[in-house]
């Protein structure tokens, strides 16, 4: 059954219920993804999927359900399974199906197409090949993948608001495995393309952090000055999105709840999310709920300018909706973020390196799923890196913590380098962070 059809049962079958407020939302997704070992394809995966989500108010709730069968008999029972879903919520917040933001911002003009699997396959093949070549150190165990993927959204309202949109990402990573004795390191890369030409420095960046790990040593306990690579740093603000939800704060999850317009963070920290930032490949002009999206800085120079609201939220706190409700077809509403990501400063790394002379680097960061409170802030984060002596990085460390508190990190920190390093999108939402320098961390080390 084609979109238009299933619009049209469900419609059908809304207004045999009564219904006079629903909403459609359908969404398909097609992937594939080539992974190698050795240097064969040691699997490759190619799956369409997706499915619909019928929401509708009765008495002032809203129920929701979703199926992937797309028959007039199916859509039928959608509507009735969600009529009844709505019948046994109990909670008392105000509900909403959205009339339409005044303007949408135009998506700019791309072509959103899969990848075809022959070039997976061969990209991913190839970066294995490369990988290899760049140091006989390199050996079992190294794995390089590639993937492509994409999302079409349709949104259909009773109140006549239809909206689409599709949106794509092709990417690869190299994990290269090296060895040199009895010592082995692992590294791991990731880059955003779909062909060999944007991806062709991975391998050898790949390769060359985990040379440079040979002979990491420990390191004393202490406070120390640390430079944090924005590939590492950006996990900090991914542990710690929840704290940024409107319905977080309003629940008592979030040590932000009643901070906006307060200082949160150093002068220097403005935190910005943008769902149509230019270079993204997951960009979308309007939420789950039909709201239009707008960039916002979140926190600007320190200061909490605004939480992330829906429409609930933001009807709860006396606000406008901040069009940052996301969804999937067979999940309910969540608030997240899209682009999200702290502003550049005009430090390059090795000014960061030269103004705190002697402190550490950390280049990588593990373990934030048992180490990261996202309600309390506090962390206890395995780390490694390198020592920085006299401004310049010296010799590779290992095997320490990082410990401290999100919200308290945010106000030591004194400089940030001039790139940000985003990561790959999951969904809509990604994290970017340039190099961060922050004073006076705490290490457990030796």
């Amino acid at each position: 059954m084609r979109f238009e059809e299933m619009k049209q049962a469900l419609i059908r079958a809304a207004e045999q219920a009564g219904l006079k407020e629903y909403e459609i939302y359908y969404q398909m997704d097609e992937s594939v993804s080539a992974e190698t070992l050795k240097d064969e394809i040691s699997s490759f995966s190619s799956s369409v999927g997706g499915g619909v989500n019928f929401r509708c108010i009765v008495d002032g709730k809203m129920g929701y359900a979703s199926g992937e069968l797309m028959t007039e008999e199916a859509m039928e029972e959608l509507v009735s399974k969600a009529i009844s879903n709505a019948r046994c919520i109990d909670n008392d917040d105000e509900v909403f199906i959205f009339a339409g933001s005044p303007a949408y911002a135009k998506l700019p003009e791309r072509k959103v197409e899969l990848t075809d699997a022959n070039t997976v396959r061969d990209l991913a093949l190839q970066l294995q090949r490369d990988t290899y070549a760049q140091s006989e150190k390199v050996g079992d165990g190294t794995q390089s993948v590639a993937l492509s993927s994409v999302v079409e959204i349709v949104l259909y309202n009773s109140n006549g608001l239809s909206l689409s949109n599709r949106a794509g990402i092709s990417a690869a990573y190299a994990a290269p495995v090296c060895r040199d004795g009895e010592e082995a390191q692992e590294n791991f890369e990731v880059g955003v393309g779909a062909t060999y030409e944007e991806l062709k420095d991975l391998p050898g960046k790949a390769v060359q952090g985990a040379l440079d790990k040979f002979g990491a040593t420990l390191v004393d306990s202490g406070k120390y000055d640390v430079v944090f690579d924005g590939s590492q740093f950006r996990s900090f603000l991914s542990a710690f999105s929840s704290a940024f939800s409107a319905k977080s704060a309003q629940l008592g999850l979030s040590r932000l709840a009643g901070k906006e317009g307060e200082v949160i963070a150093a002068p220097c920290v403005t935190v910005v999310d943008d769902p149509m930032r230019e270079g993204s490949p997951m960009q979308t002009n309007f939420d789950g709920e039909g709201v239009a999206t707008a960039k916002k800085n979140v926190i600007e120079n320190g200061v909490l300018k605004t939480l992330l609201y829906d429409l609930t939220t933001a009807k709860k706190g006396g606000v406008e909706s901040t069009g940052n409700a996301q969804r999937g077809y067979s999940s309910p509403v969540v608030i997240a973020p899209y682009n999200f990501g702290i502003q550049a400063g005009s430090d390059s790394r090795e000014d960061l390196f030269a103004a705190i002379g002697n402190g550490i680097f950390i280049n990588q960061c593990k373990g934030f799923h048992a180490g990261a409170n996202s309600v309390t802030g506090d962390f206890s984060i395995e780390s490694a890196g390198f020592m920085i002596r006299d401004g310049k990085r010296a010799e590779p460390i290992k095997s320490f913590t990082v410990a401290g508190n999100f919200f308290e990190l945010l106000k030591q920190i004194d400089r940030l380098g001039n790139e940000i390093h985003w990561g790959i999108p999951g969904g809509f939402t990604v994290f970017g962070s340039p190099d961060v320098l922050v004073r006076n961390a705490s290490i457990a080390g030796k």
